[in-house]
């Protein structure tokens, strides 16, 4: 890979994505902001310093903060005062993108409200990554993130999802895995299609698919490690009603060609193409 190169920077806020397994899935303009940011901020500053040392960027005299849940409250204010002086901060997560499932969020929202600066260099997210290996539809999907703990409020949670008409993804621990697709099964629908995927971009990387029960059965014997996403179809079996039906259509062709607006909802609603065009073409044109 390419040195990383010094480049002029303006004083505001540089969000980094960083890889979920592999180093080397890590943009050449996030490393080269990382080696020109003034200040460096991160989830986790050892993993920030191992990153840096794989590729040969030093961190030097640079000051490099802690900034996480337990924290934030106390070093935000240091953060805006660096952006405030004509500073240059790089924030990078754990892993993966900034500001999903991570502690940028409250950061992000301060540097706006001040009115500063702020960016993101693109990159690694287990989110889009899994999205992309499970072989389930991608056009719409919801982000549920970590489900909660407790088995009572977990299955609320999971029950509230249930309507979604798109992909759900979450986020979950190896610990928790077998009861979270337990109340995926009896929340939502065993036969609804599902994949976990553990260690993404990693050497043991795994996509098991299947309905929800099918997957349940494969893992229910196996003690899994690592990180891992889950991820559940929308139901097959529950139509739109034929007023939502109408009212997405009426949104979308607003905005969109009639064959473009009757494609999403046809892919949203499980309805025929054909059925869907004809229902089109009995609303009125929009103005």
């Amino acid at each position: 890979m390419k040195a990383a190169n010094r480049v002029a920077l303006g004083a505001g806020l540089y969000f980094i994505a960083t890889p979920i397994g592999t180093a080397r899935d890590i943009t050449l303009r996030a490393l080269d902001i990382l080696a020109s940011a003034d200040v460096l901020a991160a989830e986790d500053t050892r993993s920030l310093r191992r990153l840096m040392d794989i590729h040969q960027i030093a961190v030097g005299e640079r000051p490099l903060i802690a900034y996480h849940d337990h924290n934030g409250t106390a070093q935000r204010p240091r953060i805006l005062e660096a952006i405030a002086a004509g500073k240059s901060v790089a924030y990078a997560s754990e892993a993966g993108t900034p500001l999903i499932a991570d502690p940028g969020f409250q950061l992000g929202r301060a540097v706006v409200a001040a009115g500063a600066y702020v960016t993101a260099a693109p990159g690694a997210s287990a989110v889009l990554t899994a999205l992309t290996v499970a072989g389930l539809p991608t056009d719409r999907f919801f982000f549920a993130g970590f489900a909660p703990n407790a088995t009572g409020q977990r299955k609320t949670y999971i029950r509230t999802l249930k309507d979604v008409p798109g992909t759900l993804v979450f986020y979950e621990s190896p610990k928790r895995i077998h009861k979270m697709l337990d109340d995926l099964a009896s929340e939502l629908d065993g036969a609804r299609p599902c994949a976990v995927a553990r260690e993404l971009t990693k050497k043991f990387e795994e996509v098991i698919r299947g309905t929800v029960d099918e997957v349940r059965a494969q893992l229910a014997d196996r003690a899994l490690k690592g990180e891992i996403v889950v991820l559940v179809g929308r139901s097959e079996n529950e139509d739109m009603d034929e007023t939502a039906i109408e009212e997405m259509l009426r949104a979308l062709m607003k905005q969109s060609t009639l064959k473009d607006a009757v494609a999403e909802v046809a892919s949203a609603s499980g309805m025929a193409r054909r059925q869907v065009y004809q229902m089109a073409l009995s609303l009125d044109k929009p103005e």
